[in-house]
């Protein structure tokens, strides 16, 4: 059997609305050899009505993953099953720009790095974009992955992007142990950040993706709780990693995770007036 130079997995969870966008988004991407793998985990809203149409696509494999076990376990449990050298994960509500794949691939294919992220385009429930061209504040040029994760530490936000945004290589991801749910609304930047310790961050500087925000991530609780858990998750990368995240960048870092929790609910409270 050929190994495809990337595999692309999706975790689906009770995204039907959405998820044909999604995988449309996927196989619609030329220039390069893919795989898709999606893995549903016990959706209940008729995701699986939407996966039957795409069961008998070659590029398509399609999987069932029990419930329980957060994100964790459906983003792992789809990642095991990838065998490309390079894999991207994409949320099954967000959607891939046309020659995200072979741009990111031949980025770090050419380089040598161990991940890659782009801007993207940040849009509400319907799709209607309300930041366009978002990410790579401070990270648009190649470093060494250990200095951007610290750089995303001391900005106190995630630098880097949704996982549509990223492409990393598996082997990387392997060597950490996979996606890590310590902190489950940074499972995305804190798995990034170990895998970072592995190589060479490079930035893609096109808008490759689009992030949708739900209504659920409007909420003042929910992005409290986010502030918390970057906090603690910087507490933990400088006292695993001192000489990557020093005293100060933890000082910084956490003053900034709870100004940027204030300012992102202020604006997407006028996003929000502004579009309806």
């Amino acid at each position: 059997m050929t190994i495809p130079s990337v595999s692309v997995v999706i975790p689906a969870y009770n995204n039907a609305a959405t998820l044909a966008e999604t995988i449309d988004s996927v196989l619609e991407q030329e220039g390069i050899d893919f795989e898709l793998i999606v893995a549903d985990h016990s959706s209940t809203d008729g995701s699986d009505a939407v996966l039957d149409a795409y069961r008998h696509d070659p590029r398509v494999r399609v999987l069932t993953t029990p419930s329980g076990g957060g994100a964790e376990r459906n983003w792992n449990r789809v990642t095991d099953e990838a065998r490309g050298p390079l894999i991207k994960l994409v949320c099954g509500d967000d959607v891939l720009r046309p020659g995200i794949l072979a741009r990111q691939a031949e980025l770090l294919d050419t380089t040598g790095a161990v991940l890659t992220a782009c801007r993207r385009d940040v849009t509400d429930a319907e799709g209607k974009v309300l930041m366009p061209d978002w990410g790579l504040r401070g990270i648009a040029t190649r470093m060494p992955g250990s200095r951007a994760a610290a750089k995303a530490v001391r900005a106190g936000s995630n630098l880097f992007g949704e996982p549509a945004s990223v492409m990393m290589r598996r082997d990387a991801l392997v060597r950490i142990g996979g996606w890590d749910a310590t902190f489950p609304y940074l499972i995305d930047q804190a798995t990034y950040s170990r895998v970072l310790l592995e190589g060479d961050f490079v930035p893609d500087t096109d808008t490759g993706a689009t992030f949708r925000l739900s209504d659920s991530q409007w909420s003042a609780v929910l992005i409290a709780a986010q502030a918390d858990q970057a906090r603690r998750f910087h507490r933990w990368f400088h006292s695993e990693h001192p000489s990557v995240v020093s005293a100060w960048d933890l000082r910084i870092g956490n003053v900034r995770a709870s100004v940027m929790a204030r300012l992102r609910r202020l604006s997407y409270t006028v996003l929000r007036w502004r579009n309806r």
